[in-house]
This record gives C-alpha cells, structure tokens and sequence, in this order.
C-alpha cells in the first residue's frame, strides 16, 4: 500500500462539518456589507515582496521573520501575509484612487511562517473592509459600528471593543524615543523579543503578552501625553460618534498596531472565549500607506477579523451553524427505481428553484434509507417503490408530523414541497 501524503505543516484542513460556521459567516458579512456600500475585490495571493517590506515595514516580525518568501527567475515573490497591502496595491495598479473614494472588502487566505497554534495556522483565513479617500473620523466609526452590528448579526456577544489613538508618525516618533529610554533602564528585565523590538520597533513591547513584563509596561509612559493636538481632535470625534451610535467601549492606552502603516485611531475586539489568543477582529487608520505605495496622500482605514476565530468563537458561544436540512429526501427500493426516482427530483427541482433534495443509496436497502432520511433533518420522505415505479408516481411521506401518506404525481408532489417550504 502506497504511503499516506500528509498535509504540509500548518496548512489546516476545513471539513465538510465545520464549513456551515464560515457559510454562516460569510452570508451575514455579503450582505451586511453590502448595506454599508462596500463592494468585493478578488485578489492575487501572490505579490511582489517589496510590497510588504515598504508597506508593513522590514523590522515587523512578519517582514522578517514570518513571510513565505522565494525567488521567481529573479523576482522575489511572497505569499500575502495579510490583506490590505494588497488592496492599496489593486487601487493603484488599476487607477481606482484618481480622485475617488473606494469602499471595499476583501475575503480569503493569508500565509505566515508562524508556530502552528489552536486557531493560528500557517495558512489562515481573513475577511478585511477597508474605506480609502475618507478623512473623516466619521468613517472610523462607521467601520467599527459595522463590525459591531456583525457580532449581533451572527449572535456574539463575548466580543468587547477596546480603542487608541497612536497619533501620527511625527509626534509617534517622538514617543518612541521617551519609551527606549524607559524601557532600555531595564534591560535585563527584557525577554529575546523584547530586546529585539527595542531597537527595531519599541511599540511593539506594550503589546508583549508576557507577564513578568506587565508592571515594567505598565509604568511606561503613555503615547496619549505624546498627541499632537489634530489627533486628539480626530480622536474625540470618534469617540463621539461611537457614543452617538451606541457602540460600547474601553479606552486602551496601551494598544497598538503591530504594522508600521498605522495612524491615529486604532481598535481591538477581543473575547476572553479563546484563551490567550484573545483578538478576534483588528483595525485602525492607515494614512501614509497609498504614499509609501507609490500614490498621492491619500487618507484610509479598516479593519480585519481572523475567520477561524470567529468560527471557534462562534462555537464556543453555542451558536448553531444555521445549515438548513434538505427539504426532501429520496428513498429508492433498487436501481430501477433509483432511475425513476432521480427524474423525479430533477423536475422537481425545476419547478421547485432552491429545493434541497438528498438521495439515498438503494445499496443501503430500504428502511436503513428511511432511517437516513430520517436522520437528515428532512421534512419529507419521497419514496419510489415497485408499485410507483409501475404507476409512474411518488409516495410523499411526512417525517416530522403524523399525517397519512400519499401517492401523488409529480405535479402534485411539489405543491406539497410548497406547502411544507412555506413557513421558511
């Protein structure tokens, strides 16, 4: 027997009875996305490196340690390790940002070089809106208000909204100075990752998740005294808005966006649902990255949500899948009846647009069939046996009330398919 080929390392295989989560997923986002004015974009998952080198930034950990990066007959080419790059990228290459405002969303897998984890794999997936043109703090809140009218949408309730301003890259850098300072008095308190960031990216240590190192973060001082007066202006907006809309939330001066793009309003969701790895739904402004791109200044924001973790979210909330049960399903006493029987279906279905019709496998002998049938959800039984095969009809059996059967044509076997699809 050949050997068994297993899957690469990190590379998480979704099966047929987890996929309705991420269909439930991606119905309420189509179309609650769609109320906001935002339109899809399908995009390559394979860009040029410097793409995420100029935009991310080279001293990130994705950049430098955590990118499937190789070279193509001299091009260096990389796996996108995250969406929005991207999208700024496809506005530009396809000339959307000559003086127009673009809503768009973006839905599909992403690559990093990571540990595999619970809920972090090296090919994930995310969902990202992103709104570029707008300057307005209006629109920030506009895209928070939407990620919250999502949970609701999909019945979350454990996910909780924290918020920051980081300023801009002037009065941050300024800000960065004062945190070496602080942070470099207590060298040996640092982990690896710690010292590393220190020199590369020292924004990145308020957002270490070790614990020894939570009193030394939590004396260090706050970017908030470090504000340039338009920031805080923007800010407060927001904030107003989030407020005039009912959207609750908890002011955290630590958070921070671990990518170099960032500006002014960032936001969190995070849940207490999936242990350590607490974020669910990540966002924030990005003013500077169309320029650093190649483009005119050009102001943006969005947002992005990890889709596995919404999944596990979801069920770790006990909410259902929502997957609908076949309306019918199709019990055949032999192959001729079988024949007969798919006919049937199809004209059904026909008539019936949308009709969900299982069909079960005369191999499996007739009551294992009606058990099946049974034990798929299905409201009806559409039964073909020797004496429907000879008069050409259907047996309609009811499996979820007790009413008689019946033998019925075609014709008439959908109108009760009608009937009984009424109530949904």
């Amino acid at each position: 027997m050949a050997e068994l080929i297993q899957p690469v390392k990190g590379m998480n295989d979704v099966l047929a009875d987890q996929s309705p989560w991420w269909d439930r997923l991606e119905t309420v986002a189509h179309e609650l996305f769609a109320s906001y004015g935002y339109q899809r974009v399908l995009l390559p998952v394979l860009e040029r490196t410097e793409l995420f080198s100029r935009s991310i930034g080279e001293l990130t950990d994705i950049v430098s340690k955590e990118m499937f990066t190789f070279d193509d007959h001299g091009d260096s080419l990389t796996l996108r390790p995250e969406g929005t790059a991207g999208v700024v990228r496809a506005a530009l290459s396809n000339g959307l940002l000559h003086n127009q405002q673009q809503k768009l969303w973006l839905s599909g897998p992403m690559f990093r070089r990571e540990k595999p984890q619970k809920g972090r794999y090296r090919q994930f997936h995310q969902m990202s809106v992103e709104a570029l043109g707008f300057a307005e703090p209006e629109i920030d809140a506009e895209l928070i208000a939407l990620s919250a009218r999502l949970w609701r949408g999909l019945g979350i309730s454990a996910a909780k909204l924290e918020l920051n301003t980081i300023g801009t890259p002037e009065s941050r850098q300024k800000y960065k100075q004062v945190l070496v300072e602080h942070f470099s008095r207590h060298r040996e308190l640092l982990d690896e990752d710690s010292l590393r960031r220190l020199e590369r990216n020292p924004l990145r240590i308020l957002d270490s998740k070790n614990p020894k190192l939570r009193e030394l973060i939590e004396a260090a001082p706050l970017l908030s005294d470090y504000l340039d007066d338009e920031s805080r202006a923007h800010f407060e907006r927001v904030r107003e808005s989030l407020a005039d809309v009912g959207v609750p939330y908890t002011l955290n001066p630590r958070l921070v966006r671990g990518l170099d793009y960032y500006s002014r309003t960032v936001f969190e969701w995070v849940t207490d649902r999936l242990g350590s790895q607490s974020a669910v739904c990540s966002g924030g402004r990005y003013d500077g990255l169309v320029a650093q791109l190649g483009g005119r200044d050009t102001p943006a924001v969005g947002w992005a949500l990890g889709i596995e973790r919404i999944v596990e979210l979801m069920q770790a909330e006990g909410i259902g899948a929502g997957a609908a049960a076949p309306d019918a399903h199709l019990v055949a006493a032999g192959e001729a009846e079988r024949r007969f029987g798919f006919r049937l279906v199809e004209e059904l279905r026909t008539k019936l647009p949308g009709l969900k019709v299982s069909i079960g496998m005369p191999s499996a002998g007739f009551k294992a069939q009606l058990r099946h049938a049974d034990k798929s959800g299905a409201r009806v039984a559409l039964i073909v046996g020797e004496s429907e095969l000879a008069a050409g009809k259907i047996s309609f059996k009811s499996l979820r009330e007790t009413k008689p059967q019946q033998l019925v044509t075609v014709e008439e076997c959908a109108e009760l398919l009608r009937q009984t699809r009424a109530p949904a």
